[in-house]
């Protein structure tokens, strides 16, 4: 029998490559940085890395490392048990009071990954006389974790605030009891923001609850920091956030949410993923409070931050490329056929510079793109030199193609 199903997964493989769909992982063989040793793959070895989601550039901080290392002595490698069971340390609790602190939430919870965040929040809050508005372009954990509720399912278009209010509409005259609207704070793959202003006017009209997964934002968006909510002045106005410690806040692993007191004390007894996962390692959470303590004085990274993804963005329009408009840090370079997206990042490989391309299933088919990540870590030198990279790699794709 497997023989046959072994035949038709080959298939399956065959067609992904055919379609330049495949999604080769490369071997690092550094810690994570503005520059990577690339250990296989056809990368002439050290290379600009500019698809890290480390914005601040501290995935591998002294300090942090340090923090991780003192935290293996004093609390040891892992908690091999869940939270309620013995899992619990007091960096945990310390942990979640300085991320509910920062983020301007009554209460934090932690889990494994911000997936598991999102897998663990509709099902415990949402029942089948509810309702959650999602947009369409929402992460693949919040879709994932929808669809483990028993909720009735909005969609909006992305950023579309007409069609939010008729899916409030829709959810209103319907009956639902509650009514959740839940957004990503910044789209992953396009680098737009939410207007989470418009949002929080809609919630309220509608006697809505609002949720923010605000993973590619915390650490280095708004005057502090603190997210989208903050950029937009909206911290006492959001019910939920998600988030994860493995970006901006130094690179590792790990997720949250930090909302009202209740929400996060019915996830602590009812979240499936909170309840049935290991506790997160306590190096991690020691080491996310060293980077909390960090970012009371990372005005400066986030400045290199900004400077950097501006430069990236003009140069790159300048030498006519497309740039999906914006101001933040992901900066996708339109390709639009995915086996030239992933034809261009190996070109750039070999020049030095480490991209990925990124084609359907995970952007529109026809949509390909090269996401950038910006970084503090970047100089001005490395922004210049992945631009006149993208050129060079531009010129020789043509040239293959004549």
């Amino acid at each position: 029998m497997f023989e046959t199903v072994r035949e038709d997964l080959r298939t399956t493989l065959d067609e992904i490559r055919a379609a330049g769909l495949h999604k080769p992982e490369r071997v690092i063989g550094t810690p994570q940085n503005a520059a990577v040793a690339v250990t296989a793959g056809g990368a002439p070895g050290e290379v600009l890395n500019f698809c890290a989601n480390n914005y601040l550039g501290l995935a591998d901080h002294p300090e942090v490392v340090a923090a991780a290392k003192e935290a293996l002595d004093r609390w040891g490698y892992g908690m091999a048990s869940v939270r309620f069971i013995c899992g619990t340390q007091e960096v945990h609790k310390e942990l979640e009071a300085r991320l509910s602190a920062f983020l301007g939430q009554e209460d934090t919870i932690l889990y494994s990954s911000c997936f598991d965040a999102n897998g663990g929040v509709f099902e415990t809050l949402l029942g089948a006389e509810d309702a959650v508005i999602s947009d369409a372009l929402n992460h693949a954990s919040i879709i994932d974790g929808i669809r483990l509720s028993k909720a009735k399912r909005f969609r909006y278009a992305n950023r579309d605030m007409a069609e939010l209010e008729a899916r409030l509409k829709e959810a209103t005259e319907g009956g639902a009891r509650r009514k959740l609207i839940v957004t990503d704070g910044v789209f992953s793959m396009d680098g737009y923001v939410a207007p989470l202003a418009e949002i929080c006017d809609l919630a309220e009209r509608y006697d809505a609850m609002v949720m923010v997964d605000d993973s590619h934002a915390v650490g280095f968006v708004g005057p502090g920091g603190r997210g989208t909510p903050e950029l937009h002045g909206v911290m006492d106005r959001v019910d939920i956030i998600t988030g994860t410690l493995g970006k901006a806040l130094g690179g590792a692993s790990g997720g949250y949410v930090a909302a009202r007191a209740e929400i996060v004390e019915l996830l602590r007894q009812r979240s499936r993923p909170y309840l049935f996962s290991n506790s997160l390692a306590p190096v991690i959470a020691a080491a996310s409070l060293k980077v909390l303590d960090l970012l009371e004085s990372a005005g400066d990274l986030r400045e290199q931050l900004a400077a950097n993804t501006a430069l990236f963005r003009t140069k790159m329009t300048e030498a006519g490329f497309e740039i999906l408009p914006g101001d933040h840090a992901i900066a996708p370079v339109m390709i639009g056929d995915a086996a030239e997206a992933a034809r261009m990042a190996e070109l750039l490989l070999e020049r030095g510079v480490y991209v990925i391309g990124f084609s359907y299933p995970v952007v529109p088919m026809g949509a390909a793109r090269i996401r950038v990540q910006l970084s503090a870590a970047h100089s001005t030198a490395d922004v210049e030199r992945a631009v006149a990279a993208f050129t060079d790699a531009r010129a020789a794709l043509a040239a293959e193609k004549a």
